[in-house]
């Protein structure tokens, strides 16, 4: 999973590191992504790890945001 590469060298919290895997999933899930390996998954991760960043922390904002922003919606 792309999500958790780019965490692994990260000083997250595990519950921090929770809450990105479920925003991660949601927004692949709304997009109807399936192939990890595909590289709109990783511009999604490091989106969503930039968002997190800006302390929103509930993981449906953090999915709706990504959505919004990289303008899938």
């Amino acid at each position: 999973m792309t999500i958790r590469r780019l965490l692994r060298n990260c000083s997250v919290s595990p519950d921090e590191i929770t809450r990105l895997h479920v925003a991660y999933r949601k927004t692949l899930r709304r997009l109807c992504l399936v192939d990890r390996n595909d590289p709109v998954c990783e511009m999604i991760a490091r989106r969503i790890i930039e968002i997190a960043g800006t302390g929103v922390r509930d993981p449906e904002q953090i999915c709706q945001i990504a959505i919004e922003e990289l303008g899938f919606c």
